[in-house]
């Protein structure tokens, strides 16, 4: 049984675990451990506690090999109410991914305006995933899931709440963004509307904008996809935490029949 998403391989290498592996292929990697461990890139990057990581964006140029991957980081644009900065991703001596966030200055004291009431109580028990001839072996298996209704293989909008097993890393707790990377990355799975054993539906990026940073261990997920017939599909996902809506997730999809 695997004890952590990664393990340390020397300075700005990890080797990811089995637990890493995705449900198209079992040696690829989900998008959600790769996401966070650049986001864990971004926020120790020159680090500033009076800002905020808010929105990060996503790149996946190729598939995420389970395997030693390498990360570096460089700052954009500097500055003491926004910043910007980036982190790359290598396995094999190539770009695997891309990811740049905005850190935004801490402000005490400003009206909070929410869209939307409250959010349903946590189900009270987990689910296993079902994802129709994928791998929930990997990555899927290594989140307790607790679905307001269906699971993965129901077609259509899905509302559900995660929370990883293991730490990205042994001994680190994920920070707040971190955590949405690694759990919002399965809004278009969760949301599918197509047979994965005939199409792919594959995200070949996503974006979390966080208004707040979320509290707490789970993550809500009430994600949507919409195709377009064309080979291109959206998959919007609504993020909150049990006290309320935290942000939105948003992911380009790759259509194809199989």
């Amino acid at each position: 049984m695997q004890t952590s998403f990664y393990e340390p391989a020397g300075f700005g290498s990890y080797l990811a675990t089995d637990a890493t592996a995705g449900p198209w292929d079992p040696n690829a990697q989900h998008g959600g451990p790769p996401s966070a461990l650049a986001v864990r890139e971004l926020e120790n990057h020159e680090s500033d506690h009076t800002m905020r990581l808010a929105r990060v964006a996503v790149d996946i140029l190729r598939p995420v090999p389970v395997g030693t991957i390498t990360v570096r980081s460089r700052m954009l644009r500097p500055g003491k109410r926004v910043a910007l900065l980036e982190a790359v991703l290598e396995s094999g001596g190539q770009e695997v991914l891309v990811a740049r966030g905005w850190r935004i200055a801490r402000q005490a004291d400003l009206p909070v305006v929410c869209r939307g009431g409250g959010v349903p109580s946590l189900p009270a028990s987990d689910t296993p995933p079902r994802f129709p001839g994928g791998n929930v072996d990997g990555y899927l298996a290594q989140i307790e899931w607790r679905f307001e209704h269906g699971n993965f293989d129901d077609p259509g909008p899905c509302s559900a709440w995660g929370r990883p097993r293991i730490p990205l890393l042994p001994g680190e707790e994920l920070s707040p963004m971190a955590r949405s990377l690694l759990i919002a990355d399965s809004g278009s799975g969760l949301s599918m509307v197509l047979d994965p054993r005939q199409y792919l539906f594959i995200n070949v990026d996503i974006t979390v904008a966080l208004q707040r940073d979320p509290v707490g261990e789970w993550i809500r997920l009430d994600a949507a996809s919409s195709m377009g017939g064309t080979g291109t599909g959206l998959a919007e996902t609504q993020l909150a935490d049990t006290t309320g809506a935290v942000g939105i997730a948003v992911q380009t999809l790759l259509v194809a029949p199989r």
